[in-house]
Order: C-alpha cells, then sequence, then structure tokens
C-alpha cells in the first residue's frame, strides 16, 4: 500500500462537526426530492411503494456512510475516492475515480442544479435566461469559496439551517392540512424491476452523503468527525425525505401527482393554494443553491490532492487558504455543463457512474481489512460494506439494461479516464 503522506497535514483544520454535517444534508438535497417521486408513482402505481422506496434508498446510503466512516478513519485526509482508491488499491484506480469526481461527481450535478435553481426562478427574473440565473449562481459561490473556508462555511451552515427549518415547517403544515388516508388506485403490483430502476433514481437524490470525506483534510479530529458526520447527516436527510415525500404522494390524488416533474409544486398548490406553492419554489430554489455552494466547496479539494500527488497539473495544488485554482477550474466545466447538457440526461449519467465509483471505494475498504485485519474496524464486517456493494452493482447492472445510452457515457467516462492514466504513464517514463 502506498504511503504518501498528506502534504496539507499540518495546516490548520478550521472546521468541526456542524460544518461537516451542515455540508452533507446541502450536498444531498437538491434538486431530485423535488422532482422524482411524480415519475416514481407513474412507474409504480402505489404511494406506500414510493415511500418503500426512498426508505430502501436511505438505507443504503446509511450502508455507504458507515463503510466510508471507516475509510475516512483510516485516512483522514481530503480527497474522497481518489485518496481512498490510491491509497488501498492502486494510483490508477484513485486517478480514474479522481476524474470521475470532476465530470460526474461535481461537474454534472453542479451543472444540474444550477439549471434547475434557473427553471424554478425563471418566471421571478424572466429577463434572465434560466441557463444565466444558473451561471450566475455557481460563480457566485464560486466567488464566496475563494475567499475564505471559514466565512464560506459560516454562509453554508447558515443556508442549511434555514432551509431544514423551512422544510420541516412545511411538513408540518402539510401533513395538518392532509384531509386522511387516501385509496390507493386498483392496479396490479409492479414488476421487481421497477423497484430496481426506482431505486437508481432515488439513489441520485441521496447523492452528496459522502460528501465531507471530500474535505477531510480540513476538519478537526477527523478520526472522530469524519465518521460521525456521515452518519449523522445521512439519518437527518433519509428521515426528511421520507416525511416530505409522504406529504407530496398523500396530497393529490395519484392521477394528478404521476408523471409530474414539479411534484413539490402540485403538492403545495393543492394543500395551500397558489400562495402556499409560490414559498414552496422559493423553498426549492434555496435547497438548490445551497447544493450549488456545496458541490463548489467540495470537488476542488478532490483536484487539489491529486495536484499534491503530481497526478493533475501542479497549478491546482492548495497554497494558503481555500484552493483557489482548483474552485476556478471547477466552475469553468460546470458552467460549461450549463450550456451544453440537457437536464435529462445528466442525471442518469450521474447515477450509474457514481454507483460504480461507491462501489469500487467500498470494495477497497473490503481489501484493506483483509490486508491489515482488526486493527480497521468496519461496523457490521463484512454484511454492511458487502451488502452496499451488492445493491449498488446490482442497480447499476439494471440502469445498463434499461437506460443504455445514458449507462454508456457512463462507461465511457471511465475508459477515457484509464486511457488518460496510461498515456500518462508512458509520456513520463
Amino acid at each position: 500500500m502506498t504511503t504518501n503522506s498528506d502534504p496539507t497535514a499540518l495546516r490548520p483544520r478550521p472546521l468541526g462537526l456542524c460544518s461537516a454535517v451542515a455540508l452533507i444534508v446541502a450536498s444531498m438535497i437538491g434538486t431530485g426530492v423535488f422532482t422524482t417521486s411524480g415519475f416514481l408513482l407513474a412507474d409504480l402505481g402505489s404511494r406506500h411503494a414510493v415511500l418503500t422506496v426512498w426508505a430502501a434508498g436511505g438505507v443504503v446510503a446509511l450502508l455507504g456512510a458507515l463503510s466510508y466512516g471507516a475509510l475516512a478513519r483510516r485516512l483522514p485526509e481530503s480527497g474522497g475516492e481518489y485518496l481512498f482508491l490510491s491509497r488501498t488499491l492502486h494510483p490508477a484506480a484513485g486517478y480514474v475515480a479522481g476524474w470521475i469526481s470532476l465530470l460526474v461527481g461535481f461537474s454534472a450535478p453542479l451543472a444540474a442544479a444550477a439549471v434547475g435553481f434557473g427553471e424554478y426562478t425563471s418566471h421571478w427574473w424572466p429577463q434572465f435566461a434560466p441557463r444565466a440565473t444558473g451561471t450566475a449562481l455557481i460563480v457566485l459561490f464560486g466567488a464566496i469559496h475563494c475567499v475564505h473556508v471559514q466565512r464560506g462555511a459560516w454562509v453554508q451552515n447558515a443556508a442549511v439551517l434555514v432551509k431544514l427549518a423551512l422544510l420541516l415547517m412545511f411538513v408540518g403544515f402539510g401533513a395538518a392540512r392532509l384531509a386522511g388516508p387516501m385509496p390507493e388506485p386498483a392496479s396490479a403490483p409492479a414488476p421487481l424491476s421497477a423497484f430496481g430502476l426506482a431505486l437508481v433514481w432515488v439513489s441520485f437524490s441521496y447523492s452528496g452523503w459522502n460528501a465531507a470525506v471530500y474535505i477531510g483534510g480540513e476538519i478537526r479530529d477527523p478520526e472522530r468527525n469524519l465518521p460521525r458526520s456521515l452518519v449523522i447527516g445521512t439519518a437527518v436527510v433519509t428521515l426528511l425525505y421520507v416525511a416530505l415525500n409522504a406529504v407530496f404522494v398523500f396530497s393529490a390524488p395519484v392521477a394528478t401527482l404521476s408523471g409530474q416533474l414539479e411534484v413539490g409544486r402540485i403538492a403545495a398548490q393543492a394543500l395551500g393554494g397558489v400562495g402556499c406553492a409560490e414559498a414552496v419554489t422559493a423553498l426549492i430554489a434555496l435547497a438548490l443553491a445551497t447544493s450549488v455552494s456545496s458541490l463548489v466547496m467540495t470537488g476542488p479539494r478532490v483536484y487539489a490532492r491529486m495536484a499534491a500527488d503530481g497526478t493533475v497539473p501542479q497549478w491546482l495544488k492548495t497554497g494558503v487558504g481555500p484552493p483557489r485554482a482548483a474552485i476556478a477550474l471547477q466552475v469553468a466545466v460546470s458552467s460549461a455543463m450549463v450550456w451544453t447538457a440537457t437536464y435529462e440526461s445528466l442525471l442518469t449519467y450521474i447515477g450509474f457512474t457514481l454507483g460504480l465509483s461507491t462501489a469500487a471505494t467500498v470494495a477497497a475498504l473490503m481489501v484493506l481489512r483483509r490486508r491489515e485485519g482488526p486493527c480497521v474496524h468496519v461496523p457490521g464486517w463484512p454484511w454492511v460494506p458487502g451488502a452496499f456493494v451488492l445493491v449498488v452493482l446490482a442497480t447499476t447492472a439494471l440502469a445498463l439494461q434499461l437506460r443504455p445510452a445514458a449507462s454508456l457515457a457512463g462507461l465511457g467516462t471511465i475508459a477515457l479516464a484509464w486511457l488518460a492514466w496510461t498515456v500518462q504513464r508512458r509520456i513520463e517514463k
């Protein structure tokens, strides 16, 4: 196993447990939770089935959080999958994961959240194109996080607290306004494949549960705070997702919600009229803005880590303060995606490719545990990491079968990253 030391180990660690949890919550609560349940109802035909899928997605995310927590305890540095795979399997595996993080893990979700923000707010600022509004949001948070690590975190924490408070208020308001249990439509049970594909879609909404590991080098007492933040943040979001979607799916007849993208706005209007719908639209805009902020904050730490290891250009390396050059790169790449990719094509591409990356990382934990023995503490060994890998591989295989174009694009990204690694090694020789 490679034993490279972290060149940033002596730098101050300005972020505490609360900031790490806030980062995870902000990374997870994005556009998916407000748009997915309408499509799930169309495929599954049952409100209870939809809520079961949301709960199952949370369980899978918690399995991943427990596994990543074990890796973070062993390697408490910044870098995420790039760091874990480089140190446990092979530098080539880390290199591929690093480029997946750049293109799929951060830039694509960042572009998707920015486009969603622009679309949701387009009736407020009709003079601006939605893509222009989204790009401006990316640039704004890029500037904020370039200034100072702690001040950027303060903005992030405050926004997350406001978002959580408003979401809980909406859940309470909606629960009080629900008329009572609604009858389920008479239909045949959905096939097992429909549940599998639904879990693929839901996994996009849960992506971000591993956000804190990307800034591990800036978190105080990381051996303790990193694992705790992963589990706490994921558990909080899972409970919120199930409660929020219960309000959504029971707010109106299944036929009204089925297949609709703006399920959050439709539910709010059914519960409280146009004024409530406008308020929920503002809440969704806030959720998307904080998601953009968290992605701008976390992604550049991976590129800076790769630069410190000499696998990407040195100008991306962190000096004093935030990794400003890497933030600038993240802003440029994601802004380009805002203008060149469609929102729908980003979703399957993200879920499929990131699923493979996280499964490889947890598999690397299993290799590390077998290599070093019980000194690498893994909760629920071997069932927790084993179950996570099996579920993720099953759902990505299903996505390849049912959504081949986007899935093949993900495989192409992995193949190109591996080719880039091979060419770079030959040039260096």
